[in-house]
């Protein structure tokens, strides 16, 4: 086979890699946030207001400070209103070599590994760093961000130590403290 054929075949591959690539990535958080906004999905009202019962706010202190890696669950509860109560937190199925102080992907959806009444997803951040949906400063959203837009669920959540910060359909993020016996929770900007 002569070199210019040689070249073409590894032109036409790449090419076939990297559309192969951007077909894999998710829809920009803004496209999502867009179809949401024009009633594209069926959605109800927004929510404002996220509850942990103390079972919930139990699970998340164990679990975080049990792994010095990521971990992800399976919040269940219930939409009332503009309200999201989360009775519970299940495990995510996540593989262990799935799981690394930075990331963490489930094996299979809440659903799939058998929790019905999966209301949002919420994962950790190891020494609460990086608990943001949007860059600071910016509208750009962070992998976060962009993961919660494709997914079904009212809200996601990211455990950062005392607390949790977490999205609406809206795309605005608020914060809920896990220390304080009255739960503070504004929609005021997050510190980016």
């Amino acid at each position: 086979m002569n070199e210019g054929r040689k070249r073409i075949i590894r032109i036409g591959g790449v090419a076939l890699g990297l559309t192969a690539l951007l077909a894999l990535q998710p829809e920009p958080a803004s496209l999502v946030a867009s179809a949401w906004a024009r009633g594209d999905a069926a959605r109800g009202p927004a929510t404002r207001k996220l509850v942990l019962s103390d079972q919930a706010r139990r699970y998340l202190a164990l679990q975080y400070r049990s792994y010095p890696t990521e971990f992800m669950g399976c919040m269940i509860g219930e939409t009332r209103g503009t309200t999201v109560v989360v009775r519970r937190i299940a495990p995510a199925d996540v593989e262990p070599k799935h799981s690394t102080p930075t990331r963490v992907v489930p094996h299979q959806t809440c659903e799939d590994a058998g929790w019905l009444g999966t209301i949002g997803m919420i994962h950790s951040h190891p020494g609460g760093e990086r608990c943001w949906y949007f860059f600071p400063g910016t509208q750009v959203a962070s992998s976060d961000g962009q993961s919660f837009a494709g997914q079904p669920y009212p809200v996601d959540a990211i455990m950062c130590g005392d607390h949790v910060v977490w999205i609406n359909r809206d795309m605005a993020e608020a914060q809920l403290s896990l220390v304080a016996d009255t739960v503070r929770q504004t929609f005021a900007p997050v510190t980016r």
